[in-house]
């Protein structure tokens, strides 16, 4: 078995500063990959995710997402690093309405012209959400808090967007400091949906012009401890603002901050509207290419 080589484009998402907001690998013209060796660059590149460009005959293009574990359905940071990337390489236009074929399903986006080049807004999968039916004490603790830091006013609930992450409420903004994750006991806590991510997050923020602030601890399979700015789960954020924090709104712009524990401070814009009895979810944000990496992988 012989070796080769890919060139992985590094985007950081959800900032235009390189080393903020969420790390992301993209690669294009990726038809030709297998799904091991998408796992092993993926791996390699060691980002939460890394996002391969196929040819779609569904949509305008296909993505698929990978940690360094296993494939994700859907990824936000890593989907506005991706068409970021595209529209930087001509491929897309900006203002442009675009359909992407995901795991997820086809979603519809859009390229929005910027005054820092362009914002990438991502339509996401209709919410979803369950009730969390484990122990509470065993839950806070897997994260290093106990129960009083939960903000027993809102549930505890595992949201989806596209990926399943459990949404757990806290009180306030100095908890974030005190958490410590202990992802390999999740799996056990999490009897429902034993792959779903935690992500605790607070009304409190640090920026004033944000409205929510957040940590997201990573599923032990996918082979990362925390991911720094979340665009899957602050789009089910959004949702959950309006079905359990604010029910009679009919819709609700919501700023997300992330990041800040772990150096990589960055922000999601969510927009959330009522439509007949769903809630539609658009996430936005921008991405900037940080750098280049030459992975080799098998063949």
């Amino acid at each position: 078995m012989g070796q080769k080589q890919v060139k992985v484009y590094h985007y950081d998402a959800f900032t235009d500063i390189p080393g903020k907001g969420n790390p992301a690998g993209v690669v294009f013209d990726a038809d030709a990959f297998t799904e091991e060796q998408m796992v092993q660059i993926a791996r390699r590149v060691g980002f939460n995710e890394t996002t391969f460009v196929q040819t779609s005959a569904l949509g305008t293009l296909r993505l698929r997402y990978f940690t360094p574990g296993h494939e994700m359905n859907l990824c936000g940071h890593a989907t506005v690093a991706s068409l970021t990337a595209l529209w930087e390489r001509g491929v897309l236009e900006e203002d442009a309405e675009i359909l992407v074929e995901t795991k997820a399903g086809l979603l519809p986006m859009k390229l929005i012209s910027s005054e820092k080049g362009v914002a990438i807004y991502m339509r996401q999968a209709a919410p979803e959400f369950i009730s969390f039916e484990g122990d509470v004490g065993e839950l806070m603790a897997s994260i290093g808090l106990t129960t009083a830091d939960w903000d027993e006013q809102y549930p505890i609930v595992y949201g989806s967007t596209g990926i399943w992450t459990l949404l757990i409420p806290i009180r306030t903004l100095e908890a974030f400091e005190r958490m410590i994750p202990n992802n390999k006991t999740f799996p056990s806590i999490l009897t429902q949906i034993p792959k779903a991510s935690l992500h605790p997050f607070a009304a409190e923020t640090i920026h004033p012009d944000c409205h929510m602030h957040a940590r997201h601890f990573s599923s032990p399979y996918s082979g990362t401890i925390e991911d720094p700015v979340t665009g899957t789960a602050s789009g089910v954020m959004g949702a959950y603002w309006l079905q359990y924090m604010h029910p009679k709104q009919a819709s609700a712009e919501v700023w997300v901050e992330q990041g800040r524990e772990v150096g990589k401070d960055g922000k999601v814009f969510v927009q959330a509207m009522r439509k007949n009895d769903i809630i539609e979810i658009t996430i936005s944000g921008t991405a900037v290419l940080t750098g280049e990496l030459d992975i080799q992988y098998d063949d």
